[in-house]
């Protein structure tokens, strides 16, 4: 198991990490080794070190979570109208000529409607940790015509597309080359 860097943690990751570590604190009570327990859990030596140090000094209760990194600045409520200004689409807020939301397009839109400042790193978390995450768009031509690719896959690829070559022995000696 490896623990993501620097993506903000939802609330059932942060659940699931305490799980870990309180699994690990079980562990511990009962006299396993550092190396059992990481083994056991998946992670590394290392962090089962960090943990028995914390558990040895402050129980079990030092390995619980201690709630998010970073408070959020937007409130469950700000976020819902943000959410829904996001459904709208950019068109809504005047992007026209790309309809898709950048990092620094939504944040543009917070500090619009709430007055509140977000780096781009941080506008990626906030939109990780509620769920949406990055997508790239299918851009194709206005002009596409499907039926003339694919009657053009049919029969002039089949015509233009070199044949496969059939297996033969060859050599990797440069001085005496492969039958063709």
């Amino acid at each position: 198991m490896r623990y993501g860097q620097r993506s903000g943690y939802t609330p059932a990751e942060q659940e699931r990490r305490e799980r870990v570590r309180l699994q690990a604190a079980e562990w511990f009570e009962a006299g396993e080794s550092t190396k059992t327990v990481a083994a056991r859990l998946r992670v590394h030596e290392r962090s089962v070190t960090r943990w028995r140090k914390a558990w040895r000094e402050g129980g079990t209760q030092a390995l619980r979570s201690k709630g998010p990194v970073s408070k959020e600045k937007l409130s469950a409520r700000q976020w819902q109208r943000l959410e829904a200004e996001l459904r709208r689409g950019p068109l809504a807020w005047g992007y026209d000529e790309n309809q898709c939301w950048t990092l620094a397009r939504v944040k543009t839109l917070t500090g619009r409607l709430f007055h509140i400042g977000y780096t781009l790193e941080g506008v990626g978390k906030l939109l990780h940790r509620h769920g949406w995450s990055v997508q790239v768009p299918v851009r194709r031509a206005l002009d596409r015509d499907e039926e003339a690719i694919a009657a053009w896959k049919e029969q002039v690829w089949p015509v233009v597309k070199a044949p496969r070559r059939t297996w033969a022995p060859t050599s990797a000696s440069k001085t005496k080359p492969g039958r063709d």
